[in-house]
């Protein structure tokens, strides 16, 4: 009877450590299934116009160029003004329905502030008018916009008057 038991156990012992070495030499897979995710790269556009004032103070935009690739801006903040003057530009970026998405603000491209030796030996500033003047805007492209708004601040209230929209592919 000893012999019986012992036999059971000793079987029951052998079975029980087979089976831990069959479930742990077996493969740990786990199923993955394919999906397809559209991945979006960030766009970056470079866009050159010129910039005219004729003698009754009207503005007028030209277009040049624009360049689209693949990219992100590595610092915004330092290039573009957060609060705008009279004269200077707002820069937005449109949806298909031609709401704003985002905008940026530059400083008027006829106003150029240079620095000159007096006779006397002194730096001063000097402000020059200019009647045409060429300028680029560097933007991160937005996924959603299908057009770039130029438009002229008109008053403290940050009130704009468009100027020139440029249609995204």
């Amino acid at each position: 009877m000893k012999n019986k038991l012992y036999k059971n156990i000793k079987d029951f012992g052998l079975s029980t450590l087979a089976a831990l070495l069959i479930i742990s030499c077996a493969t740990k897979q786990t199923t993955a299934t394919n999906t397809k995710i559209a991945e979006v790269y960030p766009k970056l556009i470079f866009l050159n116009y010129t910039i005219s004032k004729n003698e009754m103070g009207n503005k007028k935009i030209q277009f040049i160029n624009k360049i689209q690739t693949e990219g992100k801006l590595k610092n915004v903040s330092n290039k573009y003004l957060k609060f705008g003057t009279l004269g200077d530009l707002k820069c937005s970026q449109l949806d298909k329905d031609s709401v704003e998405i985002i905008s940026v603000i530059i400083k008027n491209p006829l106003i150029k502030q240079i620095e000159i030796i007096s006779d006397s030996l002194i730096f001063e500033n000097k402000i020059i008018e200019l009647r045409n003047a060429p300028f680029s805007l560097r933007l991160q492209l937005h996924n959603k916009t299908k057009f770039i708004a130029i438009n002229e601040i008109e008053d403290s209230l940050q009130n704009t008057l468009p100027l020139f929209i440029t249609k995204i592919d």
